[in-house]
């Protein structure tokens, strides 16, 4: 699979592009702030359905504009597929594979697998439990729709259980705890299922993991991902009834996997506390070359794979160490760089074709074939 067009109307700095790719690796160059990034950002959406990197629709609209529109044509051996999307401020997004829109969103999701890595990437280590949550469930729902949608009806599930506990408390008066029930049987059930498929899942992933981290820094240093959740200790029901008195007073729901977290583990120790900016670097990304990897497997066919300014995260030897993956093991490639000269030497290096763009405030001004 790869993209073989892109058209923006009025995305993030973008007035209007329009692009044509190469199947293998295409590079952007510019200044910083140029809009390398927002190019990647349009390719991860008609695969995601949303920005990764901004966190409403609206703020992908370009400034003093209403609406954005990105179209994509994707190659799937002999079939193209166009994907477009289209926000108009005050009406409903409309999300289309060629002339059926999309009832729901998440009918979307996985059909084009891509896998980013950034440079806030290293935020899976440093930040909260909810991210590194959204990592591992945003693999696991490409990849099992039912799970997805477990996801989905679990969320909605606990978000109307945290507005009665919410309502109980403005309004003074004790909590009906049969009315409760309601949504603590849909959690349940949901709830289980989500525990044993991301148990299931772990046991998969971390292999996979393990054999990229280590090829990264070319040593056996153990790793481990381990997997945190309450559910090992007790069911569901009965966490849920072990925490009655916490969630009326804090008027939300205090058990389930909503809580779940990801340990990461380098030598018996935190990542977290004891690894060194480098180590935390080659951890995220042997955890999204794994992501890759495991989408292969599952989908019959190479996800595709977006770099953002992953040159400068990187000493030599370990940029060289992936210029070797990207040689063998990647289909298509979308890579940001800042410094054009740099990526051409590296790319010389590995004697792949590449499509090379440069970039200016938004506008894509040239491009530079370079033939093997």
């Amino acid at each position: 699979m790869h993209l073989e067009t892109l058209h923006l109307l009025t995305f993030k700095n973008y007035l209007e592009a329009n692009l044509h790719f190469s199947p293998r690796i295409n590079v952007f160059v510019g200044r910083n702030g140029s809009g390398k990034t927002n190019l990647l950002d349009a390719i991860f959406y008609l695969g995601f359905t949303k920005s990764a990197f901004s966190s409403s629709d609206q703020q992908c609209i370009t400034l003093g504009q209403s609406s954005f529109l990105i179209r994509g044509a994707f190659r799937t051996e002999s079939t193209v597929n166009q994907v477009a999307s289209a926000v108009q401020v005050g009406s409903k997004k409309i999300f289309k594979e060629n002339t059926e829109e999309y009832q729901k969103l998440s009918e979307h999701i996985g059909k084009y697998p891509i896998v980013i890595i950034a440079p806030d990437d290293v935020d899976l280590v440093n930040e909260g439990g909810e991210s590194r949550r959204k990592f591992f469930d945003g693999i696991i729902s490409q990849l099992d729709k039912v799970y997805l949608e477990s996801l989905i009806q679990y969320n909605q599930a606990m978000k109307l259980r945290n507005s009665l506990l919410k309502m109980y408390a403005d309004r003074g008066s004790p909590v009906d705890w049969l009315a409760i029930e309601s949504y603590d049987k849909i959690m349940s059930g949901l709830g289980e299922a989500i525990f044993k498929r991301r148990s299931d899942f772990i046991l998969e992933f971390l292999p996979v993991f393990e054999k990229y981290y280590r090829y990264l820094v070319q040593n056996a240093e153990w790793t481990e991902v381990r997997y945190i959740s309450e559910l090992k200790e007790k069911a569901f029901s009965q966490g849920l009834l072990d925490v009655r008195q916490r969630d009326a007073a804090l008027q939300r729901s205090n058990f389930g996997v909503h809580r779940d977290d990801y340990e990461f583990i380098l030598g018996e120790e935190a990542l977290k506390k004891y690894g060194s900016q480098g180590q935390q670097k080659c951890f995220v990304i042997a955890m999204k070359l794994a992501q890759f990897e495991i989408l292969e497997k599952h989908k019959g066919f190479k996800p595709i794979l977006l770099l953002d300014d992953i040159f400068d995260k990187l000493d030599d030897f370990r940029i060289a160490r992936l210029l070797e993956l990207i040689k063998s093991e990647f289909g298509q490639l979308f890579i940001t760089d800042a410094r054009p000269e740099r990526t051409k030497g590296l790319l010389n290096q590995i004697q792949v074709p590449s499509t090379i763009f440069t970039i200016d405030q938004g506008k894509v001004s040239f491009y530079e074939q370079q033939e093997k």
